[in-house]
């Protein structure tokens, strides 16, 4: 794979965490568990394990309870966004590290994640606003598109 096809699914991981922070490395250990994205030898290969997938898989499902409550602080938060850019980060270095360009992978998922976070919050934000203060069904269509998206980059990794 080229190098920027690597940046670019790095990048588009990073995406992913900035939606939900716990969707994209749930994205990468289910792709290397699946030997979509093949890890073995490096600092990643413990992604692959059961119970790492199945850790980050819980995780993920109970971000996207946490979302829907009311005193969900904004991702906009200091306490909200870091995370979202640590993931994006471990997420695009674990892409990177698949074709030797971890720190290339780990600075576009931050990039990505900081794209998603605000990107994200913004397009919530107009769409509410047009669907007359209703959150909820945008909430869902967000959750969807981080795990649709999710999914599909992680799916990429295997067949690009």
């Amino acid at each position: 794979m080229t190098h920027a096809l690597v940046l670019l699914l790095a990048l588009l991981i990073g995406v992913v965490a900035g939606l939900r922070a716990f969707a994209a490395p749930a994205a990468v250990a289910w792709a290397a568990m699946l030997d979509w994205i093949i890890l073995d030898g490096t600092w990643a290969q413990w992604l692959a394990h059961p119970i790492t997938v199945t850790v980050l898989t819980i995780l993920a499902i109970g971000e996207l309870v946490t979302d829907q409550l009311p005193k969900t602080p904004s991702r906009k938060t200091p306490m909200q966004f870091v995370p979202r850019l640590v993931s994006g980060g471990f997420a695009g270095a674990v892409i990177g590290t698949a074709w030797g360009y971890t720190f290339g992978g780990l600075g576009a998922g931050v990039v990505g994640a900081v794209l998603g976070t605000l990107g994200g919050y913004e397009a919530r934000r107009r769409l509410v606003a047009r669907n007359g203060g209703r959150d909820l069904p945008i909430a869902l269509l967000e959750d969807g598109i981080a795990i649709g998206g999710g999914i599909l980059v992680a799916w990429l990794t295997s067949v690009i």
